[in-house]
């Protein structure tokens, strides 16, 4: 299933994709896609509803974020090797770690707000996963059956905040609205191999970001793994995997930037696409 919410800020309602990509409200069945919903029974009885017969969500609605009640977002870093070169800095030998605030969290296509007196905002286009079950040192052979599904990402930054204020990188990931998600959640059932997505993102249509997830260093089952060794991850988390080359901060010999009035467009195959106006 291809699960969504629609609706204003702070009363969305959960919805799903029909067989002919339209959106369907399920308010009727499912009070919302909190982390009770993503277990592997609970989605396997949502994907007996007859979507045809659900109503439909008016045209041009809101989505906001896929997921309801998220009480953990992590983030690795520097998971692509041309990223890191790009960045100048080592490949990892480990999954590098840090954590967006849940307050970013967004919609898809929300308007993306940079910080007063902002001149390093930073685009990162990234596929995200959603914890289903609780996953406690879970070794990587069993690491993805604890994943509910997957969405796509951006991991709006900026770039002052995270490297010149003295401290983790979280100062500049965690302003409110950097954390774009969905439109969708596609369910670990619809899309068994994550290592195999195109990623593209475009600022006012010129093309920035073109990579696939085959290229990740550490691929998901392996996050899911390394995470469970020293954090126990919950139902409802929400995990983002790095982005591949392309940011504005690698942009030689002057860094590119966003600025209030850009456009970035993202797709991601089966994970759908974004677009957020910088205001």
């Amino acid at each position: 299933m291809k699960l969504l919410r629609h609706g204003r800020l702070g009363a969305e309602k959960p919805g799903a994709l029909d067989a002919n990509g339209q959106a369907r409200d399920l308010s009727l069945l499912v009070p919302d896609f909190t982390p009770e919903w993503l277990t592997p029974a609970k989605l396997q009885a949502m994907a007996a509803i007859d979507l045809l017969r659900m109503p439909l969500v008016p045209a041009g609605e809101r989505l906001g974020a896929p997921v309801a009640g998220t009480r953990q977002f992590i983030a690795i870093g520097l998971n692509y090797r041309k990223h890191a070169l790009e960045s100048g800095l080592e490949i990892p030998k480990e999954p590098v770690v840090f954590t967006k605030a849940l307050t970013s969290i967004a919609g898809p296509d929300d308007d993306v707000e940079l910080p007063a007196g902002s001149e390093a905002g930073d685009w990162e286009i990234e596929l995200g996963f959603v914890i289903g079950t609780l996953a406690r040192k879970v070794p990587v052979a069993q690491a993805l059956s604890h994943v509910a599904g997957y969405c796509l990402a951006n991991d709006v930054s900026e770039r002052d905040w995270q490297i010149k204020r003295n401290g983790q990188w979280g100062k500049g990931k965690s302003f409110d609205g950097f954390g774009p998600i969905g439109p969708w959640l596609v369910t670990s059932d619809e899309l068994p191999d994550p290592q195999n997505i195109a990623l593209e993102l475009a600022v006012n249509g010129q093309l920035k970001q073109h990579s696939n997830t085959a290229d990740m260093i550490f691929p998901v089952a392996e996050i899911v793994s390394y995470l469970s060794q020293f954090m126990t991850l919950l139902p409802g988390d929400l995990v983002i995997t790095g982005t591949p080359e392309g940011v504005g901060l690698g942009v030689k010999p002057t860094p590119v930037f966003l600025k209030r009035g850009d456009v970035m467009t993202l797709s991601a195959g089966p994970l759908g696409t974004q677009r957020q106006q910088v205001v």
